[in-house]
């Protein structure tokens, strides 16, 4: 096992990663980064659904220091974004560390540095690494998500991850449930529907619903108005432009979309057209799961149906915990940050968090530069 050394190693090359690495570059400091997948953006690569784009404006999601072409649309859809992402990749001279699984990172206060092991996939051959800083860049999505369903596994039909689903076309006049409306679930369905497919969906919890237009005017008011006051705004026009949601089986929460965001990281659901395919019955909402019997699911308003598929958007599980050794500050057991915006992204003796806040990628761009201006000025 031998061992590298240089100033900060950063652990993940999504998007986060390549912020810090576009910041740390710039200002001339020595890092490694350590990606457990065979590439970068593995995520958008590998584990996103054809159908994605972004849901902000361009503008607000260009990483530091290298923006979006100008030909590219307002919200960028999958293909391109990953398009600039590699080129973003190109133009810092991005060099990771691939195949590389993180298996345990120690503050060793007898050198004041950061040591790191980890583990080649492929020949399982260990390397060992310290360096002064160490960035967490692995981002809110780690590990895909299953809840615990009662006869589950014995569901005649299939099951699937969010991260495994790639388009509706293979499902057209199948039965299909997603269990989740989150985005990501919120618009599965709506490409499920899109492609013909008999298409329920779990909503289990109150939600707020957005166009895209109206988070990005929240965004823009933001730079002028007190917090409270937009929350109000947008909850307020979000009621007149959607009307009452209870007909069709979907609560309101009590606060607004912006303040459950800020205090729980939940996001709003930003309508791609998924409410209009709800209102018109192509998508069907129901309660949360009660059990599984071969290929019939029952609900708890006891109600049962059919299904042919099962799509699970039920979110992630982050694996911080389980390699970072010795930080009882700045992340909590779920890999969320203990202190709050807009002080999360700093830990003690020279360990960082990035994109981490639940503020997406100009939250991320925003980390890396604060976490790059800080370990410069630490040298």
């Amino acid at each position: 096992m031998s061992l590298l050394d240089p100033v900060a190693i950063i652990i993940g090359a999504g998007a986060s990663g390549l912020a810090i690495v576009g910041c740390l570059t710039r200002l001339s400091i020595p890092y490694i980064i350590l990606e457990r997948e065979d590439c970068s953006a593995s995520l958008w690569k590998k584990n996103s659904y054809d159908r994605l784009q972004l849901h902000l404006a361009k503008q607000y999601c260009q990483l530091p220091h290298f923006t979006f072409p100008k030909n590219f649309p307002k919200y960028v859809p999958k293909s391109q974004f990953i398009q600039y992402l590699d080129s973003y990749a190109t133009h810092f001279h991005f060099t990771p560390q691939f195949n590389q699984l993180v298996e345990s990172a120690r503050f060793d206060e007898s050198i004041e540095k950061w040591r790191v092991v980890a583990r080649n996939v492929g020949s399982g051959e260990a390397e060992e690494y310290s360096g002064r800083f160490l960035v967490v860049a692995t981002g809110r999505e780690s590990e895909g998500f299953v809840p615990v369903v009662e006869g589950l596994g014995g569901f005649t039909g299939e099951v699937i991850h969010s991260t495994g689903y790639k388009s509706g076309e293979k499902y057209r006049e199948k039965r299909v449930l997603v269990v989740g409306c989150g985005n990501s679930g919120m618009e599965i369905a709506f490409d499920l529907a899109v492609h013909g497919a008999k298409t329920s969906i779990v909503v289990r919890s109150p939600i707020h619903i957005l166009s895209k237009e109206l988070m990005n005017w929240a965004i823009e008011l933001l730079k002028y108005l007190p917090f409270s006051t937009v929350d109000s705004l947008v909850l307020l026009l979000s009621k007149l432009w959607y009307g009452g949601l209870a007909k069709y089986g979907i609560q309101r929460p009590k606060e607004g979309p912006l303040t459950l965001k800020r205090k729980y990281g939940k996001s709003p659901v930003v309508d791609i057209g998924t409410y209009n395919k709800i209102k018109s019955g192509k998508i069907q909402v129901l309660p949360a799961t009660a059990r599984i019997k071969g290929d019939e699911v029952e609900f708890e308003n006891g109600n049962s149906h059919q299904f042919d598929t099962i799509v699970f958007a039920t979110g992630f599980k982050r694996s911080t915990h389980k390699w970072l050794k010795g930080d009882n500050y700045l992340l909590d057991e779920d890999g969320n940050p203990k202190p709050s915006f807009p002080n999360h992204w700093k830990g003690q003796n020279g360990l960082y968090c990035d994109g981490l806040a639940g503020r997406a990628l100009h939250g991320a761009g925003l980390d890396a530069q604060n976490i790059a201006n800080d370990i410069k000025s630490s040298l």
